[in-house]
């Protein structure tokens, strides 16, 4: 471990302290269900307590985590592992780093010989499963290095790691159990429903569900290999490729001929973390040639060839906190959220003193009280949220949360029958803020419309929906502050042309629950009109592409409240087509004959996803070209993605694209053919 002398433990009594709670937070790590510090804490905790022991080797306790195995506290079971299961050592820095790579030259005498590889630092538990004939015998927890647990049971509830290989090979497979974002979401989700406490985060959860014998709610678990003994492969590279072929799910593992190029990938994968799905705490470096690896060997704790980086580029995602109050707050369309005020604490490199609580219904669920200590994560997600409560370490000073028992903002009455409460007088209540959402630049688009322009005009009563926008007089607009004639000619100009808007834009403008910009254009594509929309059944609904009979009887509600605003837009001339393209009416003909149109556009079939920046353009914008193209747009890479537009800063999913064989256009290729249409 890379320590800092300046950190300072002033005596005997502070360092035996801090091993006291050290262990106690590795224990729980590893062992349990529950998280007591965050990773960032424990690893300046550490550093601390690394410090003392070099400025005072007298103090040095038997039970210090610095230089063990899984803090000295992994659970030894009865499956010895040969050779044994190491931890990794850190560095926290580019300089650090580049000490590390001299010490590793050093030991050989000549630089690496077929250069280093970087791949992301899972955030889950190490195991290693055996391989007879190809068939899997045995998995085991890594436990304190030497021996581990038997977890074998637990086969069926990993994906990646399959109960037969392509081949009658017999290996051993290390690497690292873990849960994706939406699993561990659905396992909470199940775990609370069966009564026990929500889950703290997914590395604790990952450990419960890998070792509980029997689980009374659903947890699909990933795995991601990381080495391989029994198996002659002259590099790291090389190795993993196997695995890939054996049909075992492999570390995304790239290879790098220099310092420089470390570097780049470190960054990349800092960059895109958000976007992978899954918990990722730092990169580790390995030197690529297994002839180097044997040269270089293994201490008593970690092996010398390899590092875990875990710089500023990955700022802890998980820190634990005190839950001080609850906020509550009325969305646009009239949806209560509960905020909670934490104790300040950094996560995700940002100090937070405010984080989301989710809905009532998992408030209630969860069982949270003002006062606990909680969990908060912000992996992914710009929002940070407050997770789980930290129910072993109440102290019985914590009080119940008091919910509201009418609308916090208009004092009227609630609807409680769903986990999302709401006020009953939906948008309405939340009208400012329908409005400022109707009118922004991916909606209507109407510039000169800010946010304060908006309150005065509800606040005069001038606007009471989204169509009365559209009836707005020049005699109104003078009247309001700030509004010179200037002013007012341009806003008219404005408003005038959102009448011209497509119907994906205006549906989006209208705030239906449980659609957002790309579900809009969906239905608009689909329905093409409006009125065919507020047609539609919830059956006619579900045929479109990612709606389910829970959203399309969401929808068809919606639409029916809806509907005296629709009138009202249709009145004021809003346009509510959707423009019918090429696209379109291509596949209007395959949908009605099977026949193959000769006219397809250039991304007709085509999964598309757009990252960076492209000029002149938002990515909603830039995600209705690619559909103006005939295609379809999508978030994230992955093996059904079939071209990624890279613009400026696109960073770690063009490397994923290239691994995958997707082919990659540049921003400028893009708007070339934007112009040809």
């Amino acid at each position: 471990m890379s320590v800092n002398p300046a950190y300072g433990i002033a005596s005997r009594e502070a360092y035996e302290a801090a091993v006291a709670r050290l262990r106690e937070a590795s224990s729980a790590y590893y062992n349990a269900e529950a998280l007591l510090m965050g990773d960032a804490e424990w690893d300046a905790l550490a550093a601390e307590a690394a410090a003392a022991e070099l400025a005072h080797p007298e103090w040095l306790s038997p039970d210090s985590p610095t230089g063990k195995v899984a803090g000295g506290v992994g659970v030894a079971g009865t499956i010895r592992h040969e050779p044994p299961m190491l931890s990794l050592d850190n560095v926290y820095d580019h300089a650090e780093l580049v000490a590390w790579v001299t010490r590793v030259e050093r030991a050989l005498g000549h630089p690496v010989t077929a250069g280093y590889t970087v791949e992301p630092k899972l955030d889950g538990l190490a195991v290693a499963a055996r391989y007879v004939d190809g068939r899997l015998d045995r998995l085991a927890t890594r436990g304190d290095g030497s021996t581990g647990e038997d977890v074998t049971h637990a086969v069926s509830r990993i994906g990646g790691l399959p109960a037969q290989l392509a081949e009658p090979v017999t290996v051993e497979v290390r690497g690292e159990v873990f849960f994706r974002e939406s699993d561990f979401e659905s396992a909470n989700e199940g775990r609370v429903a069966s009564g026990k406490p929500a889950f703290a985060a997914p590395r604790s959860a990952a450990a419960g569900c890998l070792r509980a014998e029997t689980l009374n709610h659903d947890a699909l678990l990933s795995f991601a290999a990381y080495s391989v003994m029994g198996i002659d492969a002259p590099t790291h590279m090389e190795a993993m490729s196997r695995m890939r072929m054996l049909g075992i799910t492999a570390a995304d593992v790239t290879a790098c001929t220099d310092t420089t190029a470390v570097l780049t990938r470190i960054a990349e994968i800092g960059t895109g973390r958000a976007l992978l799905g899954y918990g990722v705490d730092g990169a580790v470096v390995k030197a690529n040639a297994a002839a180097d690896r044997d040269t270089v060997g293994s201490g008593s704790r970690a092996p010398r060839w390899a590092i875990a980086y875990k710089g500023p580029e990955f700022p802890a995602d998980v820190a634990v906190s005190r839950l001080v109050e609850v906020l509550w707050q009325v969305g646009r369309t009239g949806v209560i959220t509960p905020r909670g005020r934490i104790e300040p604490v950094t996560v995700g490199g940002v100090e937070i003193a405010y984080a989301t609580l989710h809905n009532v219904g998992d408030l209630t669920r969860k069982g949270f009280m003002l006062g606990d200590k909680v969990t908060i994560r912000r992996a992914g997600e710009v929002i940070p949220r407050i997770e789980a409560p930290l129910v072993d370490q109440r102290t019985g000073e914590e009080t119940p949360i008091q919910e509201p028992a009418v609308c916090p903002r208009c004092g009227g009455d609630l609807d409680t029958t769903e986990a999302r409460w709401r006020c009953r007088r939906g948008r309405a209540c939340g009208l400012r803020e329908s409005i400022r959402y109707g009118v922004s630049r991916d909606c209507l688009d109407i510039e000169g419309m800010g946010d304060a322009l908006v309150t005065q005009l509800v606040d005069r009563g001038l606007v009471a929906d989204l169509a009365d926008i559209f009836t707005l007089t020049r005699e109104q607009l003078l009247g309001l502050d700030r509004m010179g004639g200037t002013s007012v000619d341009k806003l008219l100009d404005q408003i005038e042309r959102a009448k011209s808007q497509p119907l994906s834009r205006v549906f989006c403008a209208l705030g239906v629950l449980q659609t957002g910009r790309s579900m809009s254009r969906r239905l608009a594509r689909h329905f093409t009109r409006m009125d065919a929309l507020v047609a539609a059944t919830v059956a006619d609904l579900e045929a479109v592409d990612g709606i389910g009979p829970t959203r399309a009887a969401v929808i068809a509600e919606e639409l029916v409240e809806l509907a005296p605003v629709i009138v009202k837009l249709q009145t004021a001339g809003v346009n509510l087509v959707e423009p019918v393209t090429a696209a379109s009416a291509s596949a209007a003909t395959n949908d009605e004959d099977g026949a193959t149109p000769d006219n397809r556009l250039p991304f007709t079939g085509l999964t598309v996803v757009v990252s960076g920046t492209v000029p002149g353009l938002s990515r909603n914008e830039a995600n209705e070209a690619v559909e103006r193209l005939g295609g379809s747009s999508s978030g994230s890479v992955s093996k059904k993605t079939n071209l990624l537009i890279a613009g400026d800063g696109a960073g770690s999913k063009v490397a994923k694209a290239e691994s995958l064989g997707v082919r990659v256009m540049s921003a400028d290729e893009f708007a070339a053919l934007l112009a040809d249409i």
